[in-house]
C-alpha cells in the first residue's frame, strides 16, 4: 500500500504536476511546477522546503545507548555531545557500506537515528545484551527541510533557536506553540535546517513554515531539484553511488567507505584504536592499500563539449537533470578506468560536473580523463578534469 506523508494533504495542494515517486512506501513529489529549476533556484536564491518524512527514525536509549551504536556506525560518536549531530555510515561484516544517515544525541542516554532503508531488525541482532533500547518511531515523526539562502531568516521568527544553531547542532523549541526539534542539517549542500515534528502536529508546523515564507519567496522543492543540489554538493546518495551489501548480487556494486571518499570518517580504524561492525576488514584495507577505487569530482571541459556538439550539427545541451545512468571514464589510450554515478549541469557553475569512481592513482585533481557520452545514437569521448568536492560550498552552509 502507498502511503502519504503527514505533510502531505498541504503540499499536494501546491503541486500543479502530481508527479510522484515511492520512497520507502510513501508518495514523494518529483516535481512541484513544470520546470524543477525554478525550485532549484529557490534553495540557491531564496528558501525551499522539502518533505523528509519517508526517512527512517530509530530512537535508541539506556545507559549504553551511546556505546552501543559506536560499535555498530562508521563513524566514532565518543566526541558526540548533547545537542549535536552526526552524518555517518554503517557496513557489513566486510567493510563494505549498507547505508547512511544521520545521528542526533538528544542525552547521554538517548539518541536518534535516520535511515533510509529499513534498519530495526539488524541494529536490534547487534544489541548482544547491552542496556539499551531500540525502537522504530518512524511513524511518530513528520520530517520537514527548510534549505537555501534564506532558510534562517523564515525560521527565526518562528522558533528563535535556530539563530544560535552551529552546523550539525540541534535545539528543542515550539514552533506555532507545537514542540520541534530543529537541526542544522541538509542535503543541499546549502545553509540550511530539518524540523521534527510530531505526525499529529505536521500540517499547523507547515502552515506556519509557509505563512513565514511567503515574503522570502519560499516554495517546495522535489526530487528533481534535490538531485542537482546534492550533486553540487558532492553528496553521495544510495542506490546511486553505492548500493545496499546485503542486496547488491556482487562486489562490483560493493563500495567501502574510502572508496566512496568517506575516508575522514575513519579516524582510529588504521591502529585498531576503534572498532565497530567492518572496522578489522577496513583497517586491513587501509593497511594493505587495497582499495579498488577512488571518488573523485569531475568537470567537463566545456569547449570540448561544444565543439562536439557543433561539430555534429547540434546546439550544446545544458540539462540540470541529472542522468539515470553510469558513463564510462576513460584513458587517452582508451583504456576502462572508471565510471561517473551522478553526472548533470549545474545552473550556478555553469559547468557540467559529476560525481566519479575511478582507479586510486588517478583521482588526484587536476587529472585529465575522457568520459562516454551519446549523441546521434552513437558513443563520443568528451575531456573532463578530477576535482575536489564539493563543487558548490558556499560559507553560508556552516558560518554562524
Amino acid at each position: 500500500m502507498i502511503r502519504t506523508t503527514p505533510f502531505h494533504e498541504r503540499l499536494t495542494e501546491l503541486n500543479d504536476q502530481q508527479l510522484y515517486t515511492h520512497w520507502s512506501g510513501y508518495l514523494s513529489a518529483l516535481r512541484f511546477s513544470h520546470a524543477p529549476k525554478h525550485e532549484y533556484f529557490a534553495v540557491r536564491n531564496a528558501v525551499g522546503i522539502f518533505d523528509t518524512s519517508p526517512l527512517f527514525k530509530y530512537r535508541i536509549t539506556g545507559p549504553e545507548a551511546l556505546d552501543f551504536l559506536s560499535g555498530v556506525v562508521v563513524r566514532d560518536l565518543s566526541v558526540l555531545r548533547p545537542g549535536r549531530a552526526a552524518y555517518t555510515l554503517w557496513c557489513d561484516d566486510r567493510g563494505f557500506v549498507m547505508e547512511d544517515g544521520v545521528v542526533f544525541m538528544q542525552s547521554d542516554n538517548e539518541l536518534l537515528m535516520t535511515a533510509a532503508r529499513p534498519l530495526l531488525s539488524w541494529l536490534t541482532s547487534h544489541e548482544h545484551g547491552r542496556r539499551v533500547v531500540v525502537e522504530d518511531v518512524t511513524d511518530d515523526y513528520a520530517m520537514l527541510a527548510v534549505q537555501g539562502l534564506r532558510s534562517r531568516d523564515v525560521l527565526a521568527g518562528l522558533v528563535p533557536e535556530v539563530t544560535e544553531l552551529p552546523y550539525f547542532g540541534q535545539a528543542e523549541g515550539k514552533l506555532a506553540s507545537v514542540p520541534v526539534t530543529v537541526s542544522r542539517t541538509g542535503f543541499t549542500g546549502d545553509l540550511g535546517f530539518e524540523l521534527m515534528v510530531a505526525a499529529a502536529d505536521a500540517l499547523t508546523v507547515l502552515d506556519a513554515v509557509l505563512e513565514a515564507g511567503a515574503p522570502h519567496l519560499m516554495r517546495p522543492f522535489g526530487e528533481e531539484a534535490l538531485m542537482t543540489l546534492r550533486i553540487e554538493a558532492g553528496l553521495p546518495l544510495t542506490g546511486v553511488e553505492w548500493h545496499d551489501s546485503r542486496t547488491a548480487w556482487t562486489d562490483h556494486d560493493r563500495v567501502t567507505p574510502k572508496e566512496l571518499g568517506q575516508g575522514w570518517m575513519l579516524k582510529g580504524v588504521r591502529d585498531g584504536s576503534r572498532r565497530f561492525i567492518g572496522s578489522e576488514a577496513i583497517r586491513r584495507e587501509l593497511v594493505d592499500g587495497t582499495s579498488r577505487w577512488a571518488t573523485t569530482g569531475i568537470v567537463v571541459d566545456w569547449q570540448a563539449w561544444n565543439r562536439l556538439h557543433r561539430d555534429n550539427g547540434e546546439l550544446p545541451t545544458f540539462d540540470e537533470q541529472a542522468l539515470g545512468w553510469e558513463q564510462w571514464l576513460r584513458t587517452e589510450d582508451d583504456t576502462q578506468v572508471g565510471y561517473v554515478t551522478s553526472f548533470c549541469y549545474s545552473p550556478v557553475l555553469q559547468r557540467h560536473i559529476g560525481i566519479a569512481r575511478v582507479r586510486p592513482e588517478l583521482a588526484t585533481a587536476g587529472t585529465t580523463l575522457h568520459m562516454e557520452t551519446t549523441l546521434h545514437h552513437s558513443t563520443h569521448m568528451v575531456a573532463v578534469e578530477t576535482t575536489s568536492m564539493p563543487f558548490f560550498n558556499p560559507a553560508r552552509k556552516t558560518a554562524k
